[in-house]
C-alpha cells in the first residue's frame, strides 16, 4: 500500500480526509496525521510518505514552506497535493505549479479527490516500476563492469569507465568480499545479496558467488566486519556452510583480479575443510601451517600481553615462533601470522579505548613494515618487539582509565556530597575495588575520602551559615548530616568555632561587618 500523510491545523478537515475518502480503493493508507508544518516535516523524514495532502495557511511553518524544506533535504520526496481555501487558490497555483502534483479547494469534493488520487497513484506507480527498471539496468551493467575487471581485462579506457559508474575515484582503496555457500547457494543468494548492497558494489562471477567490492571511504573495516559477522551468523546452520572470505585492501580498479583471487583461494580452501565464518585476508595462510595458531597458545598470549605480564608473554611469543618456525610453513605463513597477531591486538586496543591506527603507525616507523621482512631473525624481533610495544600500551590504556574513572568519582562526590555516600557504595557504581579506590581517592585529593566529604560539606555550612538565616540545625541537614550535635563537632574542629559563633563573627573572632 501506498503511503499518505494528512497535514492540516483543522481537527474537522483531518476527520473528514480521513473518513469521506476510500483510500484503499486507490491503493493508499494513512499513516499519520500532523497539524502543523514542522510536525509534518519530522514526520516525512521519518515515515517517508507517497503523498502528502497539505493545508497551505499553517501556524509556524506554512504547507509552502514545508514543500520547500523537503525537497531541499530530502532525495526522494514524496508527492504533494495542496489544500487551499478560494482566496488562498489563484496564489496556490501560480506558487506551486511545478512542484505539486495537483491542488485542490477547500470544502474537498469527494469525487474530485478520487479522480486525483487514481491518476497519482498510477503516477507513483509508474515511477516506482522506472526506478527499479533504472537501477536493475544499472545493476547489470556494475555486475558486467566488475567480472570484465575480475577476469583480468585492464586498460586505462576501461578503469575510467568503472570509476564513473562506480562513483570512485581511479585510486580509491578497495576490498574484495567473496561468498560461497553449500549446499543452498542459489536459494541465499537474492538475500544474501540485499544484506551486502549496502556496503558497495554487488556481482556475480562464473560459479554465480556473490561478489562485492567496498570502498574504504564508504564502509570503515569495523562496520564491514560487523555486517559479515551478521550475515555469517544469519545464514550459517550445521547443514548450510557460508564462507565470506575478505581480501586485503588496494588502490585503484585494476587492483580487483588480484583481491578477487585472495578471496577466491580462500573460499577454496575454507569449503574444503567444511567449515563456516568470516575469513580475512591475512589469516588465511595461517592455517596452512599453524592451524589458525590456536594450538600454539595465541589466546594465553593475547591475554597476558593485555594484563601487561611481560616476563610470561614473552616466554610465551618465543615458543610460539619457534613453533613456527618448526612448522615449515615457510616465512611467507610466518608473516601472515604476525600480520594476524597484529589485526587481534588492534580489536584489543580499540575495545581498550586506544588508537590502533597510531599504534600500527609507531611499529612500522620503530622497525619497518612487517611485509618487508626477509627472515626469521627479523621476523621474531619484530614479534617481540609488537607484544612488548602492545603491553606497554595496554598498561598506559589501564592506568589513563583509572585515572578518569578517579576524576570521574571525584566529580561525583563533588555534585553529591550533601547526600549519604559511602565508599562501598561509590565503589560499586564505579565498579572498583572499594580499597583500591579509597587509596587512589587520597592519592588524587590528598586526603582521606571521609575527610574529603567533611571538607565539602564545612565549606558548604560555612557559605550557607553566612548568606542565609537559616537555623543550625537546617544547615546541617542541608549539607549532609542528618545529626545536628556531630555536624557541630566535624565544624568546630575543621574551623576551630561553633558554627553559632562563626554565623555571628568571621571565623576570626571578630564581629561581622
Amino acid at each position: 500500500m501506498l503511503q499518505v500523510l494528512l497535514v492540516d491545523d483543522e481537527p474537522w478537515v483531518l476527520e473528514g480526509l480521513r473518513s469521506m475518502v476510500n483510500w484503499q480503493r486507490h491503493g493508499f493508507e494513512v499513516c499519520a496525521e500532523a497539524m502543523d508544518g514542522s510536525s509534518a516535516m519530522m514526520m516525512i523524514t521519518k515515515l517517508r510518505p507517497d503523498l502528502v495532502l497539505t493545508d497551505i495557511r499553517m501556524p509556524a511553518v506554512s504547507g509552502l514552506e514545508m514543500i520547500e524544506q523537503a525537497r531541499r533535504t530530502i532525495a526522494k520526496p514524496p508527492q504533494f497535493i495542496i489544500l487551499s481555501g478560494y482566496d488562498d487558490f489563484e496564489y496556490a497555483k501560480i506558487a506551486m505549479r511545478n512542484r505539486v502534483a495537483d491542488y485542490l479547494l477547500k470544502p474537498i469534493d469527494e469525487e474530485e479527490i478520487e479522480l486525483v488520487l487514481a491518476r497519482i497513484s498510477q503516477r507513483i506507480t509508474e515511477d516506482r516500476i522506472t526506478a527499479q527498471l533504472w537501477s536493475h539496468q544499472q545493476s547489470l551493467v556494475i555486475n558486467h563492469m566488475l567480472n570484465r575487471l575480475v577476469q583480468g581485462e585492464s586498460d586505462e579506457g576501461l578503469e575510467k569507465e568503472a570509476a564513473a559508474l562506480l562513483k570512485w575515484q581511479e585510486d580509491t582503496e578497495v576490498r574484495c568480499v567473496l561468498v560461497e555457500a553449500s549446499p543452498h547457494l542459489h536459494s541465499l543468494l537474492p538475500a544474501i545479496q540485499r544484506s551486502l548492497s549496502s556496503a558497495g558494489r554487488t556481482f556475480q562471477d562464473s560459479r554465480n558467488r556473490i561478489g562485492i567490492v567496498v570502498s574504504a571511504a564508504d564502509m570503515a573495516k569495523s562496520q564491514l566486519e560487523e555486517l559479515l559477522e551478521q550475515i555469517c551468523q544469519e545464514y550459517s546452520t550445521p547443514e548450510q556452510q557460508v564462507v565470506l572470505a575478505v581480501s586485503e585492501r588496494a588502490h585503484g580498479l585494476r587492483s580487483i583480479r588480484k583481491l578477487y583471487r585472495q578471496a577466491l583461494d580462500i573460499c577454496t580452501a575454507k569449503q574444503s575443510e567444511g567449515k563456516s565464518g568470516v575469513y580475512w585476508h591475512c589469516a588465511r595462510s595461517v592455517s596452512d601451517g599453524t592451524e589458525g595458531g590456536a594450538k600454539y597458545g595465541v589466546k594465553q598470549l593475547l591475554t597476558q600481553i593485555a594484563a601487561g605480564q611481560s616476563d610470561g608473554m614473552k616466554a610465551a611469543a618465543e615458543e610460539i615462533f619457534a613453533a613456527l618456525a618448526r612448522s615449515r610453513s615457510g616465512i611467507p605463513a610466518v608473516i601472515a601470522f604476525i600480520a594476524n597477531l597484529e589485526l587481534e591486538l588492534c580489536r584489543y586496543i580499540v575495545r581498550s579505548g586506544g588508537d590502533a591506527d597510531l599504534f600500527m603507525q609507531q611499529m612500522r616507523e620503530g622497525g619497518g613494515a612487517l611485509a618487508e621482512l626477509e627472515d626469521y631473525a627479523a621476523l621474531k624481533a619484530y614479534m617481540l618487539r609488537l607484544c612488548a610495544e602492545a603491553a606497554d600500551l595496554f598498561v598506559r590504556l589501564q592506568h589513563e582509565h583509572e585515572q578518569n574513572t578517579i576524576r570521574q568519582v571525584i566529580q561525583y562526590v563533588d555534585e553529591q556530597f550533601r547526600s549519604k555516600l559511602k565508599l562501598r557504595g561509590l565503589a560499586d557504581r564505579f565498579h572498583m575495588n572499594p580499597a583500591y579506590l579509597g587509596q587512589a581517592f587520597k592519592k588524587q585529593t590528598g586526603m582521606p575520602f571521609n575527610d574529603y566529604i567533611n571538607t565539602k560539606r564545612v565549606e558548604e555550612a560555612k557559605r550557607l551559615l553566612k548568606r542565609s538565616q537559616l537555623k543550625i540545625s537546617d544547615v546541617a541537614r542541608q549539607v549532609g548530616y542528618s545529626n545536628t550535635d556531630y555536624f557541630i563537632s566535624k565544624f568546630k574542629q575543621a574551623t576551630g568555632v561553633l558554627p553559632s559563633v562563626y554565623k555571628q563573627h568571621d571565623g576570626t573572632g571578630k564581629p561581622a561587618d
